[in-house]
């Protein structure tokens, strides 16, 4: 197995790539070690001194370190030996029980609520999963869209302003029902200003014109 490891715009974030699948069609947050007994694979990761959060993604596993003193010099070879056994031994990522945020999941929504989903789901999420984080819709009321940030888009709280100007327009272009979109912030895990920023430019440049 060959494990590789990128870079994201959150320097306390490292994006490893298995070569296999994590969690197929869906995505699961590990802000702190607290939650780690759903899942074997976070159990181990957070055994690692220095670990702070843990996100899988369809493909991918996201790493936040606890601060910038850590070194990933240390932390790669253990995070790296770490995932390659656990995926050849076999097991499951998430215990039985466990569901995580899964793609699209429409259910008895309302039409506006499973378009906004959708939009998330195809051109905004991608976009910030290729650098190790996720968007989870957590509701739309009043034309208010409420999100929360994953994965190496968590870190220091800030920015609300880049959030606005990136998936925002984005939702506003598509669906004009959408007034304004707000971040959901947990106490364990807050918005990265960084990541934002790198998000913002990577969004705007895909909105296309109205004429398009």
């Amino acid at each position: 197995m060959f494990i590789q490891a990128q870079e994201t715009p959150n320097p306390l974030s490292l994006k490893f790539i298995p070569g296999v699948a994590v969690l197929p069609g869906r995505t699961a947050n590990f802000p702190d070690r607290r939650l780690a007994s759903k899942s074997p694979l976070a159990e181990l990761l957070f055994r690692i001194n220095g670990v702070k959060s843990v996100f899988f993604g369809e493909d991918f596993i996201t790493v936040t370190k606890a601060d910038e003193e850590t070194s990933w010099t240390v932390l790669k070879p253990e995070i790296f030996a770490t995932i390659m056994d656990f995926f050849v031994s076999g097991r499951k990522v998430l215990k039985e029980e466990v569901e995580g945020n899964k793609m699209l999941d429409s259910g008895d929504e309302d039409e506006l609520v499973t378009a906004i989903k959708e939009l998330l789901d195809t051109r905004i999420r991608p976009a910030i999963q290729q650098d190790g984080g996720d968007v989870v819709f957590m509701g739309f009321d009043n034309g208010v869209v409420k999100l929360k940030m994953q994965g190496a888009c968590t870190g220091c709280p800030s920015s609300i302003g880049t959030l606005k100007v990136g998936i925002e327009n984005m939702l506003q272009f598509y669906i004009p029902e959408v007034k304004s979109v707000e971040q959901v912030v947990d106490p364990a895990d807050s918005v990265s200003e960084t990541e934002f920023e790198h998000l913002e430019d990577r969004i705007r440049v895909k909105v296309p014109r109205k004429d398009e």
